[in-house]
């Protein structure tokens, strides 16, 4: 069991109906329309990585003017543990993060969380819990990076849900992007959203070399979040170090740092080394998603072991290594099957 972050339990209101899961093709179709560009953007990082992945394009706006890049809608590949889920998590975090021009604020997110079936009053819920996924703009595309498991139960779950997310302002397109932890609970009638925690990182300070180092290593991928919780001066520095020293040999694709992620350990009352700045998670390595089938075991154990020789004292991924320095140095467990967990002491 993961000595690592498992989380911190938030209260949750009613579930969500089993159409969370299905049906949304069209709604998402209609709603980023008109605010995509026909020229075709970058893939983005994690969606269609790896075959069996399966992405759609939505299509293009012919509008003159500057526009959002093309929406890419996220789908489980093979070796997902609870694809439904993952999807039920992304579908979600999808329509509220994403609208066309003239569509933004709390109460139009209501009305597209509503759109895939859950219930008025915890679509309002969701929507006023959606924070950095509603960023002041006038239009909005989600483009989904990976989404890994936080925790999972048997009928409870966390999956963090990690995005680049465009806007456009007047004529002005800008960066941006975050990490939400979606909470759900199953029912007979399957996965639905109970609850959101969007990332907070916190405001940017000047960055220390360590921290400098690591923007410019190109072989460490960084998603918007982590970024930002690395430009805040709250990770620890054992964090950035052996990020520098396992790019030496591995390009590494991290998911998470610091913001987005449980509290506590998942179904614990442990406190998580992520909150603390202590940890860091990868979800691909070499170009290779951890969660697929096809990535070598042999690459994600030297890269386990390389991480456990960068210093960490607590090792995660699916494959359950022996011989650490201590007797739980390593551990996997389902919640550890899509990405390799990477913590540090104080």
């Amino acid at each position: 069991m993961a000595l690592s972050p498992p989380l911190r339990q938030h209260p949750s209101g009613a579930l969500a109906r089993r159409s969370l899961l299905v049906g949304t093709a069209a709604w998402c179709m209609g709603a980023i329309a008109g605010c995509t560009s026909g020229a075709k953007p970058p893939s983005p990082v994690g969606s269609s990585s790896f075959t069996g992945s399966r992405t759609t394009a939505v299509a293009a706006s012919s509008s003159p003017g500057p526009e959002l890049p093309t929406a890419v809608r996220w789908r489980p590949g093979p070796g997902e543990i609870q694809p439904a889920a993952k999807l039920a998590a992304v579908q979600l975090v999808e329509a509220l993060g994403t609208w066309p021009n003239g569509q933004s604020g709390v109460r139009a997110a209501a009305g597209r969380a509503a759109a895939l079936g859950i219930p008025s009053a915890l679509a309002a819920q969701l929507a006023g819990q959606a924070g950095s996924l509603l960023p002041p703009a006038d239009a909005a595309v989600i483009r989904v990076i990976d989404a890994q498991y936080g925790g999972i139960l048997s009928d409870t779950a966390s999956v963090l849900v990690v995005c680049d997310q465009p806007t456009l302002t007047g004529r002005t397109v800008r960066p941006g992007g975050t990490t939400v932890d979606v909470r759900l609970s199953r029912t007979s009638s399957g996965w639905g959203v109970t609850a959101l925690h969007p990332a907070a990182p916190g405001p940017a300070r000047p960055l220390d070399e360590a921290a400098r180092e690591v923007f410019a290593q190109s072989r460490i991928e960084l998603p918007p979040a982590s970024a930002a919780d690395i430009r805040s001066g709250a990770v620890h520095d054992s964090v950035l170090h052996a990020m520098l020293q396992l790019a030496g040999s591995y390009r590494l694709s991290v998911s998470v740092v610091r913001s987005g992620h449980p509290l506590d350990v998942f179904g614990t009352d442990r406190p998580s080394d992520h909150p603390l700045g202590r940890a860091f998670d990868v979800w691909r390595i070499d170009g290779h998603p951890v969660v697929d089938p096809a990535t070598s075991r042999t690459l994600i154990t030297e890269f386990m072991r390389a991480a456990a020789g960068a210093g960490s004292y607590n090792v995660g991924g699916p494959v359950q290594l022996t011989g650490g320095a201590t007797a739980n140095q390593f551990f996997s467990d389902d919640t550890h099957h899509d990405h390799v967990h990477i913590g540090f002491t104080a």
